[in-house]
């Protein structure tokens, strides 16, 4: 099984492989994805995907495609998020935000590129061969569903609507569970397709993400408040000044903790549907509830 170190440096190896040429024209555009797609991160969710293909018994390699596509939308949705029309971030990560280095108009192109990436990434002949063509064609549709109006992107308008309005928890839940919970289920969710998995392994996955996925939102919510912007890479009180509804702001900080550990809880008792060794992923989901950044 491989260690989390191993599977960043396989994950990092590829997205490198994948990116475009900065000899071109269109240089400034492919430094601009270079700059976010490769400025660090902790990689979860081509993790999910590898570790997930594993599990079921699958092919890492024929996986690690389907794994560097989830980066690269993941990566566009983060500098589509930090744009001024957005949630105008100045940093991510420690350092400038892309469209502070490249501007809005290479930023929002670069976000742009990656998406497009990302499909043509998994949908290549090489990797849909690799893959199987039909395994492909659903793993691939299942990150298009997430991606779009009734996932990731749908998330986000709910979140612009509801700033500075008064919501309930269970609008809030809703909307994490779009913006940030529907990419990380699918990335399970694609491992489990790559490999040929049964639908009681595909179900567990998604009771395993959706749990992780949602605990992980709320850290985000209680380091907003809890953390100092050098140990988080990024400001800290956004929330509150962009006057977000957060679980910190309707339950306070002792449910929100209290609700993660329950959720991580769920999580780690799910993947007793894998015969296999789970320790990695209750690791995950333990390392994931009681991150400082």
């Amino acid at each position: 099984m491989p260690t989390n170190k191993e599977y960043i440096q396989m994950i990092e190896q590829a997205l490198r492989s994948y990116l475009p040429s900065q000899k071109g024209l269109e240089a400034d555009v492919c430094k601009a994805m270079e700059y976010s797609l490769m400025g660090g991160g902790k990689r979860i969710r081509p993790i999910l995907t590898l570790e997930f293909c594993r599990l079921c018994g699958g092919n890492l390699l024929a996986a690690l495609p389907f794994a560097c596509a989830v980066e690269m939308v993941h990566t566009y949705s983060l500098i589509h998020d930090d744009l001024p029309c957005m949630d105008n971030d100045d940093m991510r990560r420690g350092r400038p935000s892309n469209h502070k280095v490249y501007g809005e108009d290479i930023a929002l192109l670069a976000g742009d590129a990656l998406l497009s990436l990302a499909f043509e990434t998994m949908l290549s002949p090489r990797n849909a061969g690799l893959a199987g063509e039909d395994r492909a064609a659903r793993a691939a549709g299942l990150l298009a569903k997430a991606s779009g109006a009734t996932g990731m992107v749908g998330g986000q308008v709910i979140d612009l609507q509801q700033e500075g309005k008064p919501t309930t928890i269970e609008v809030l839940q809703q909307m994490d569970e779009k913006k940030t919970g529907a990419l990380i289920i699918a990335a399970a969710e694609m491992g489990c397709v790559i490999a040929g998995a049964e639908e009681n392994k595909l179900a567990a996955a998604r009771t395993y993400t959706r749990a992780i996925g949602l605990a992980f939102q709320i850290v985000d919510d209680i380091l907003d408040v809890t953390a100092d912007s050098k140990q988080l890479g990024k400001p800290v009180g956004s929330d509150e000044t962009n006057q977000k509804n957060t679980y910190v702001s309707l339950l306070g900080l002792e449910r929100s903790r209290g609700l993660v550990k329950e959720l991580t809880e769920q999580a780690i008792k799910v993947l007793e549907q894998f015969p296999e060794d789970t320790s990695f992923l209750s690791d995950l989901a333990r390392s994931l509830a009681t991150r400082q950044y």
